[in-house]
């Protein structure tokens, strides 16, 4: 099928120097982070908010970034030998030694489960040569994220010079790495059988999120500890149909103080249910019809959020100009993105409702001059 297609990207930017205050008529939680943010993980609306925007040493959070990196990067599955001199890092370790042969899945597994610095390294060398310039390639995505607050210079979290972010940074950067689905699959699991090694044998790998264990609905995301930074907890929560994600920063009692902003979030927050609009259709060329019809997989979109209504869902159709036909149906043929209050919720694929047929080719009118040629051709050839 010879079609054309093409969306247009889309980055919605906005000032991140929210204001991160509430107002509800639901008690606050008493929380005993340095700095600590809970948001709707569809929305990114501030639902609880402490100290978000102060800038503070994140520890292995910052494998949320070098997770996400490594799985964009492709070739998830190609084997190949560890850089040597990357794995000799000290702290929390995946097990590298020198000569494993490992690939790029086994370390996105090594980062988000056991906060392997030996995995991050062996990634960012991997990916981009050195960690110097694997580290320009994160600050580089924080820039395009809006994270103003945030800067990185390992891809550990061990500390360097200026290396640090905020609450409300890191929740919006596990915002954006949940919506890869290799990346929500890996951190949401309590453990993985992995084969890698010299030569590469089974062994398991376990995630240090106790909350996974804990609360109903938790599905990641990523622990951290420093001296400096203290205990640093990223995580996301769904239950009927509402999605959170908390983040707490130095923080004595971060499991505790997840529940409890788990508890006020979900006794907080609603979720409105708008259907997407009927009737969207795309120009269609060299069809027996104009215009294509398009449906999306689901009538209608869920929104979590605290303050907003229907009305303030958009809907936005991204398309070419036209289509070519002939087109099947089922086929993807444009995007539909959905906007709450002016933040991008998510793209979601419109399918084609109906088949266009190629329209047959109509014969070639001939001119005078054409027609007299073939009368004295057809009178001589006799």
């Amino acid at each position: 099928m010879k079609r054309i297609f093409a969306v247009l990207a889309a980055f919605i930017i906005t000032d991140v120097s929210v204001r991160c205050h509430t107002v509800c008529a639901v008690a606050q939680p008493e929380v005993s982070a340095k700095a600590a943010v809970l948001i709707s993980a569809d929305t990114g609306e501030v639902v609880y908010a402490k100290n978000c925007n102060e800038k503070l040493p994140m520890a292995s959070t910052t494998k949320i970034m070098t997770t996400l990196l490594c799985l964009e990067s492709g070739g998830l599955y190609d084997k190949f030998v560890v850089d040597s001199e990357a794995i000799k890092v000290e702290g929390s370790s995946m097990g590298l030694q020198e000569g494993d042969i490992v690939t790029k899945y086994d370390l996105c597994c090594g980062m988000l489960l056991p906060s392997g610095n030996d995995a991050a390294n062996a990634a960012a060398v991997r990916i981009s040569g050195n960690i110097g310039k694997f580290a320009e390639l994160m600050n580089d995505r924080a820039r395009k994220l809006g994270l103003s607050k945030t800067y990185f210079v390992t891809p550990s979290g061990l500390e360097g010079e200026g290396h640090g972010s905020s609450a409300y940074d890191m929740a919006m950067l596990a915002r954006e790495a949940l919506r890869n689905e290799l990346f929500r699959s890996i951190c949401s699991q309590d453990s993985i059988k992995l084969e890698f090694g010299d030569p590469p044998y089974v062994r398991w790998l376990k995630n240090t999120n106790k909350l996974l264990n804990m609360y109903d609905g938790v599905y990641g995301v990523k622990t951290g500890f420093t001296d400096e930074a203290g205990r640093c907890l990223v995580s996301a929560c769904e239950r009927d149909g509402k999605d959170l994600i908390c983040v707490t920063l130095n923080d004595r009692s971060d499991w505790n103080d997840h529940i409890a902003m788990y508890d006020y979030g979900f006794d907080t927050v609603r979720v409105i249910d708008a259907a997407i609009p009927a009737g969207m259709t795309v120009n269609t060329v060299g069809g027996e019809v104009d215009k294509l019809r398009l449906v999306p997989k689901e009538s209608s979109v869920r929104v979590c959020t605290m303050a907003g209504n229907e009305e303030d869902i958009q809907f936005t159709l991204l398309t070419a100009p036209f289509v070519y036909a002939p087109i099947n149906y089922g086929n993807e043929a444009a995007m539909l993105r959905i906007s709450f209050m002016g933040r991008e919720v998510e793209t979601v694929p419109l399918y084609a409702a109906e088949s266009i047929t190629a329209a047959a080719e109509r014969p070639e009118k001939k001119g005078i001059f054409t027609k007299f040629k073939e009368m004295l051709g057809s009178f001589f050839s006799r």
